[in-house]
């Protein structure tokens, strides 16, 4: 394995407005912070793609189990009305009734 060598210099930041760069210096530091921004809101936009449709999934799934749930009601609502009907048919019919 290859030995790090630590005490090599690493750039440095430095102010552009305070040093004195060059119009040529000025545009290439301009130009390397452009494709880090571009790196960087790619990785990001495919993060918020997934967040998007993790999201929207949970959103979906919500939605639909209302939906079914509401649904399982109506049917318990017909079959009570049905279990209430088919008990009046079954008591006799009196003159109080």
């Amino acid at each position: 394995m290859a030995e790090k060598d630590t005490n090599g210099e690493f750039a440095k930041r430095i102010d552009p407005t305070k040093e004195g760069l060059s119009r040529e210096q000025l545009k290439y530091i301009q130009q390397v912070e452009l494709e880090q921004w571009k790196k960087r809101s790619q990785r990001l936009r495919g993060r918020n793609v997934v967040t998007g449709l993790a999201i929207g999934a949970i959103v979906m799934g919500i939605y639909g189990y209302t939906f079914y749930s509401v649904r399982q009601e109506k049917i318990m609502d017909e079959i009570d009305e049905e279990a209430a009907r088919l008990s009046r048919a079954q008591i006799p019919k009196t003159g109080a009734n």
